[in-house]
């Protein structure tokens, strides 16, 4: 007995798509700039390694998704990496982690979030730390073949 008849292509495409996505161009002009970190009640200052990743944080792509509304999270994320950088801890790593996630702070973040950067114009420079290409491999000649070692000497007969 044959089987139903199948759905024409068009009908079995996936109806899934988000509304949500949203692409980010990465050497487009900041649309805002970084607001000022508050100033420290407790009388240190800043980390330097805060401050740096503060700058980058609203230097990025995903600073164009921020609302006036996500500064305040972000000002608690920083603290958070203030902290860790005077006393690091798994404890505030976790904390850390779980909060950039809102953010899209990672790759897996803005891939959760479906945010993609868009390179305009792509590098063509070779990435560092990306190793050499290898080699091709010499053409194999008969005497490489590993086969050869089983072949047994033939006894002359005379």
């Amino acid at each position: 007995m044959p089987g139903p008849v199948p759905k024409d292509s068009k009908i079995r495409q996936r109806r899934n798509k988000t509304a949500t996505r949203a692409g980010m161009v990465t050497d487009k002009p900041a649309r805002q700039r970084a607001p000022r970190l508050p100033k420290r009640t407790e009388g240190r200052d800043w980390h330097p390694l805060t401050r740096a990743w503060w700058k980058d944080t609203w230097g990025s792509p995903m600073a164009e998704e921020y609302l006036d509304a996500d500064i305040h999270g972000l000002f608690i994320l920083a603290e958070l990496v203030d902290a860790y950088w005077y006393e690091p801890s798994k404890e505030l790593a976790g904390e850390i982690r779980l909060q950039r996630q809102c953010f899209g702070l990672t790759p897996v973040d803005r891939r959760r979030l479906q945010w993609e950067v868009q390179r305009v114009e792509p590098d063509k420079r070779p990435r560092q730390g990306r190793l050499p290409e290898a080699p091709e491999p010499a053409p194999k000649r008969q005497a490489d073949d590993p086969r050869k070692i089983l072949e047994f000497p033939r006894e002359q007969t005379g």
